[in-house]
Order: C-alpha cells, then structure tokens, then sequence
C-alpha cells in the first residue's frame, strides 16, 4: 500500500523547527524594522505637512496682521481648526498668551502655562536642541505640534517693537490617531504578508531539504538497514561532488569494508564450527540459567534429539533427556565458585546403554569478574573405564604372581639348607658318632633350626604383604646379622666348594633397618655370588663404618655382561638359567624402604662387587670419625 503521507523523523521535525524559528525571527525583524521606520516616514511626512499648513496659516494671517482686521483673523484661526485632522490652532504672543484659537480661549490658555506639561517638554531642553514639531500626550490624545515663530519683518515693525526677533508664535496640532491607524492598518498588511511569504519560504525550503537533503539521506537509512537484515551488497547511489554524494561514497566504502569482515567472520566462524563439530567430545555453551546457547554435534547426538530442539532449552528440560545424571551439576559448582570443575557422570544412550561420561565444566568470566557463560566438555570414557577395571585386574594378578614367586624364591632358600643340614645329619648319624661328628651335627641341627625359624618370618613378612602392612623398622646391630648370615649360607658355600670369608673382626655398627629383611638381602647376595664362583673360588663379605654405613658382597666369578648390567634389578629378569630375577630386584626395594642404596660394579671374567649403603644411626658417623 502507497504511504501518502512522508514518514516525519526527528530530523525532519528538527529541520522544520530550526528552520521555521530562522525565517520566522528574520520575518518578526523585518517587520519591526520596517514597521519602524514606517512609523518615522509617517511622522516625517506629518511634520512635513504640518509645517506646510502652518507656514499658509502664517502667512494668511501675517496678511491679515497687516490690515489689523482681528475679527476676521479669529474666523481664519476657527475656520482652519476646523480642518480634517486638525486638532487646534493657537496664536500666541511673545509672552506666551494665547491672543486667538480654535477652541475656547481659557482652555488654550489653561494648555499653554509655562508650568504645562506640554510645554515643559520642549521648555526643559536647550533651544538649539528643540525641534519645530514633536508628539506630546495631552488630555484629549496625542498630538503632533508643530511649532512655528512670527517673526518681527521690517513690515511688522510699524506695530511691534523693532527690537523682538519674534512677535509671537503659532502653533498647530495635528491629531494622530489617524496616521496610528493607518500605520496600524499598514502593520496588519505587513504582518499578513509576512506571515504568507514566511510561510511560502519554509514550504519551500522545507520541499528544498527534503529533496534535495532528507530523501538522499533516507537512502543511507535504507541501505544500512538491508545491511543489517543480510542484505551485504546494498549500496548508496553516489553519483555527484556535493557533501552528500561524497558521505555516500564513504559509506560505500565502509561497507565494502564491513562485507569483507562479515565473509571473514563467517568464514572463521564455519571453519571454527567445523573443527568444533569434528571433535568426538561433546561441547556445550551454558549461560548463567543454564540455558543451552551452543553445542557441538557430538552432544546433540548425545541427546538424541535435533539441534533446533536443543538450543535455547534448559540442560535439564525435557528437550534434552539424559544428558546429565550426576548429583552434584558441575555448571552449577562453576557458577558458584568460579573455577574449573570436573564430574563423573553415568548417561543413558539413546539405544538404552550406560554410557559413562567425564564432565569439565570451565568459567567464562566478564570483564568485571562475573561468570558470563559455561563451557561444558562431555567426554566418553566408557571404554577407559574398562581398560582401567582391566589393568586394574591385571596389576592385581600380577601382585599375587609376584607375591607368589617372591615367596616360594623366599622360602626355597632356607628350606635348601635345611634339606642339607638335614641330609648330613642322617648320613652322620649311620655312621660312628665321634665328638667331632657331635659338633657337626650340632651345628647342623642348630643351623635347620634357624632356617625354620626364618621360613616362619618369611612366611609371616609374606602375610604382613598381602595384607598391606609393612615390617617394623628398628635399630639392628649390623655386624650380627651379617655373622648370622654367614652361618645360614656357610653349609652351601661348602656343598659348592667356594671360600666363604668374613673380614674381621667386624666393627660395632647399627642402622635402621628389619633384620630379617636385612638377612634376606645379605644371603641373596652371598648366594648369587657363590653360584657365579667356579669350585675354589672364594666371596668375601665385609663392612665399613660412616655415614653411609656400607656391607661388601664381592666374588671372583664370572662376572655380569655389559648388556645385561642396566637390567640386572629389574624384576623377572635373571641371567643364570632357572633364576626368577626376583632376588635383586626384592633385595633393592627393601634397600631403598630403608633410606639406601644397593650398587653394582663389576667385570666380565673378574667378578663383580655389589655394596649395599645405609644410613647411620645417629651418632655412628661421630664414633667412626673418632
């Protein structure tokens, strides 16, 4: 439908404003100027006639003077104060006296004081500052008075004193009301006139700027609103060199500008949508009411609904279902305190499988530290979760392996030296029993003694394992359990036909340790060493006091391969056939529970030397010093 009527904006309306304030104060001016310089044009003409008329009366009644006729000089008087617009006629004397007039006499003389006001306005100023005719208020109105001197002429002076300059004076008043009415009239004219080409100029000029100003401008307001609504390639005509077409080309300018940001934006934008929609983990944008305002398509498809459906609703709501089914609702912790938080949470799948789901809910802050948005990432951990009960059962598995091997490699040891403690003592006991072979046996019952009471501690130690309690650590003389160990292992030293030496006499040291433990180390290492000693080799075992306090385990064997050096601790490893590689491996970890340290060095063909280092109990470094 045509729009009749030009939409007026708050431009159009100022313009009109500005404009009919401008012409109509430039109109209000012109009309006072002129209506006072009208005024005075009318006045002067006034004083023009006035004077006119009064020079006639003079001069009609100077030739009256001259025949003395006083009679007929009062008609001439009565008879132009009759005249129309003519208010009175005075003649007076040189004193001021009214000698003849148009009205009564006594009233004339009453106007004509010297104390009058209407004499005293011209009276009060200097004589060469008064002027011939002046408007003066009197009772009857305002009057124009003219003033006009009889001069004594040659030809008065017959009668008058040749010595008076003036013989009298006359004076004429006009009524003014009649040229007010008319300057009245005139005014009314103007003002109309006024009126109808101010209002002839605003329509034109207000048809001028809205032609050739407002309509062009409206193209800006037209075009930069189908720029908003997506039209990108509108543009303002610009053809012309005024102001306007120049703005034009600007804003052409500027909106080709603007085009290639927007095909900037958007191409970041998809490109950012794309990477984003290709990312597994779903990704959710939260506003502070936990209203969804963007998501990936990986949480879309967790929803199992549509995007259209997703956006703009509640996480909560029935648009999205399933989604979220932990407790404690990390958006909400996000909001509360304004730092990252993590959740895991169990989510129903759209084809009813229990999917398990870690939620990192991050804080977008504003500029004045208020959390504006959440982002929320929804990562599938389902099959981690498996992998992880899996491993899980695995490392259990192998804990209760390595417990089993460690134990069996713990009490094979002892139970060995038994079973030879044990076999010689029934073979001695066939035999003739000397006192020689009493001590042996002795010695031998005394040793399957200890190592049954070993098994008993390894046993026990085994049990404190599994139950996740550790042995006890104390203050041990490290001397005897070395000589202790030494006894359990000399009868295999024996059997193998190797020298086992203890350096001596052993000082007098002690370390926190467990002393079974510290046993079981010790013997590992002495039996290692006898099994890589060849028959008539020899192991020596020793100690040194300090800080550390350092126990020797050196043979003369075989020694380690270079290859085999860096892995010699690690567990189920083992050079020599039929090992478990758990001896070295169980004999560092109790090292290093104790604060030490167990090193090896050695050379194939020459042996090698393992040293075992301990911290010193307090005051054991003082006294080695000493």
């Amino acid at each position: 439908m045509r729009q009749w009527f030009p939409r007026v904006s708050s431009l159009t309306l100022a313009l009109a404003a500005g404009t009919t304030v401008a012409v109509g104060a430039a109109g209000v001016a012109g009309a006072y100027l002129y209506s006072a310089r009208h005024s005075e044009s009318l006045l002067e003409s006034a004083r023009e006639m006035a004077r006119t008329q009064g020079e006639l009366i003079q001069a009609a009644l100077e030739h009256q003077m001259m025949e003395d006729d006083r009679t007929l000089i009062a008609q001439m008087i009565e008879t132009f104060g009759r005249q129309p617009n003519i208010e009175r006629v005075v003649l007076l004397d040189r004193k001021g006296t009214p000698q003849f007039s148009s009205v009564p006499i006594d009233k004339a003389a009453a106007d004509f004081t010297p104390g009058s006001p209407t004499c005293r306005v011209c009276h009060e100023m200097p004589a060469a500052a008064r002027d011939t005719s002046r408007v003066l208020d009197t009772q009857g109105g305002t009057v124009l008075r003219t003033v006009i001197p009889v001069r004594n002429q040659p030809k008065c002076q017959q009668c008058h004193d040749p010595s008076h300059r003036i013989n009298g004076v006359l004076m004429l008043d006009l009524n003014t009301e009649a040229i007010r009415a008319g300057m009245d009239r005139d005014l009314r004219r103007m003002v109309f006139g006024t009126g109808v080409l101010t209002l002839a100029l605003i329509t034109g000029i207000a048809v001028l700027i809205r032609v050739v100003v407002l309509r062009r401008l409206q193209k800006f307001e037209t075009a930069a609103r189908a720029i908003a609504a997506g039209d990108l390639a509108r543009r303002v005509p610009s053809r012309g060199s005024d102001t306007i077409s120049w703005l034009a080309r600007e804003f052409n300018t500027m909106a080709d500008s603007m085009t290639n940001l927007v095909g900037e934006v958007q191409g970041q934008q998809q490109r950012l949508e794309t990477i984003i929609n290709s990312i597994d983990d779903g990704i959710v944008v939260l506003d502070p009411d936990r209203t969804i305002v963007a998501a990936n398509r990986a949480f879309v498809a967790r929803t199992g609904d549509v995007r259209a459906h997703v956006l703009g609703c509640g996480c909560r709501q029935a648009g999205v279902p399933g989604v979220c089914g932990v407790g404690d609702c990390p958006t909400l912790a996000c909001l509360g305190s304004k730092a990252r938080q993590v959740r895991i949470c169990e989510r129903r799948r759209p084809d009813g499988q229990t999917a398990w789901e870690e939620v990192h809910a991050s804080p977008v802050l504003g500029s004045s530290g208020e959390v504006r948005l959440v982002v929320e990432v929804w990562r599938d951990i389902s099959d981690r979760r498996t992998a992880e009960a899996r491993l899980a059962e695995s490392h259990r598995l192998a804990s209760l392996g390595l417990l089993a091997s460690g134990f069996s490699h713990e009490l094979n040891t002892p139970l060995a030296t038994v079973l030879t403690c044990v076999e010689g003592i029934l073979r001695d006991a066939g035999e003739a029993v000397t006192d020689a072979d009493r001590s042996y046996v002795q010695e031998s019952a005394s040793i399957a003694r200890e190592q049954l009471l070993r098994c008993r501690g390894i046993t026990q130690h085994f049990l404190r394992l599994a139950r996740g309690h550790a042995s006890p650590v104390e203050l041990i003389d490290i001397a005897a359990g070395l000589e202790a160990a030494v006894r359990l292992v000399q009868p295999t030293a024996r059997a193998h036909g190797v020298q086992l030496t203890l350096a001596g006499p052993l000082p007098a040291v002690h370390a926190r340790a467990v002393d079974a433990e510290l046993q079981h180390v010790v013997i590992n290492l002495v039996l290692n060493a006898i099994q890589a000693s060849a028959p008539g080799g020899r192991v020596e075992l020793g100690l040194a006091p300090g800080d550390p306090v350092r126990i020797v385990v050196r043979d003369h064997g075989c020694g380690i391969a270079p290859e085999q050096h860096a892995r010699i601790f690690e567990p189920f490893f083992s050079a020599r056939p039929g090992g478990t590689g758990l001896g070295l491996f169980l004999s560092l970890t109790f090292v290093r529970q104790w604060g030490g340290d167990l090193s090896v060095s050695s050379e194939p063909g020459r042996g090698s030397t393992f040293e075992i280092r301990l911290p010193a109990a307090a005051g054991e470094a003082t006294r080695a010093s000493a």
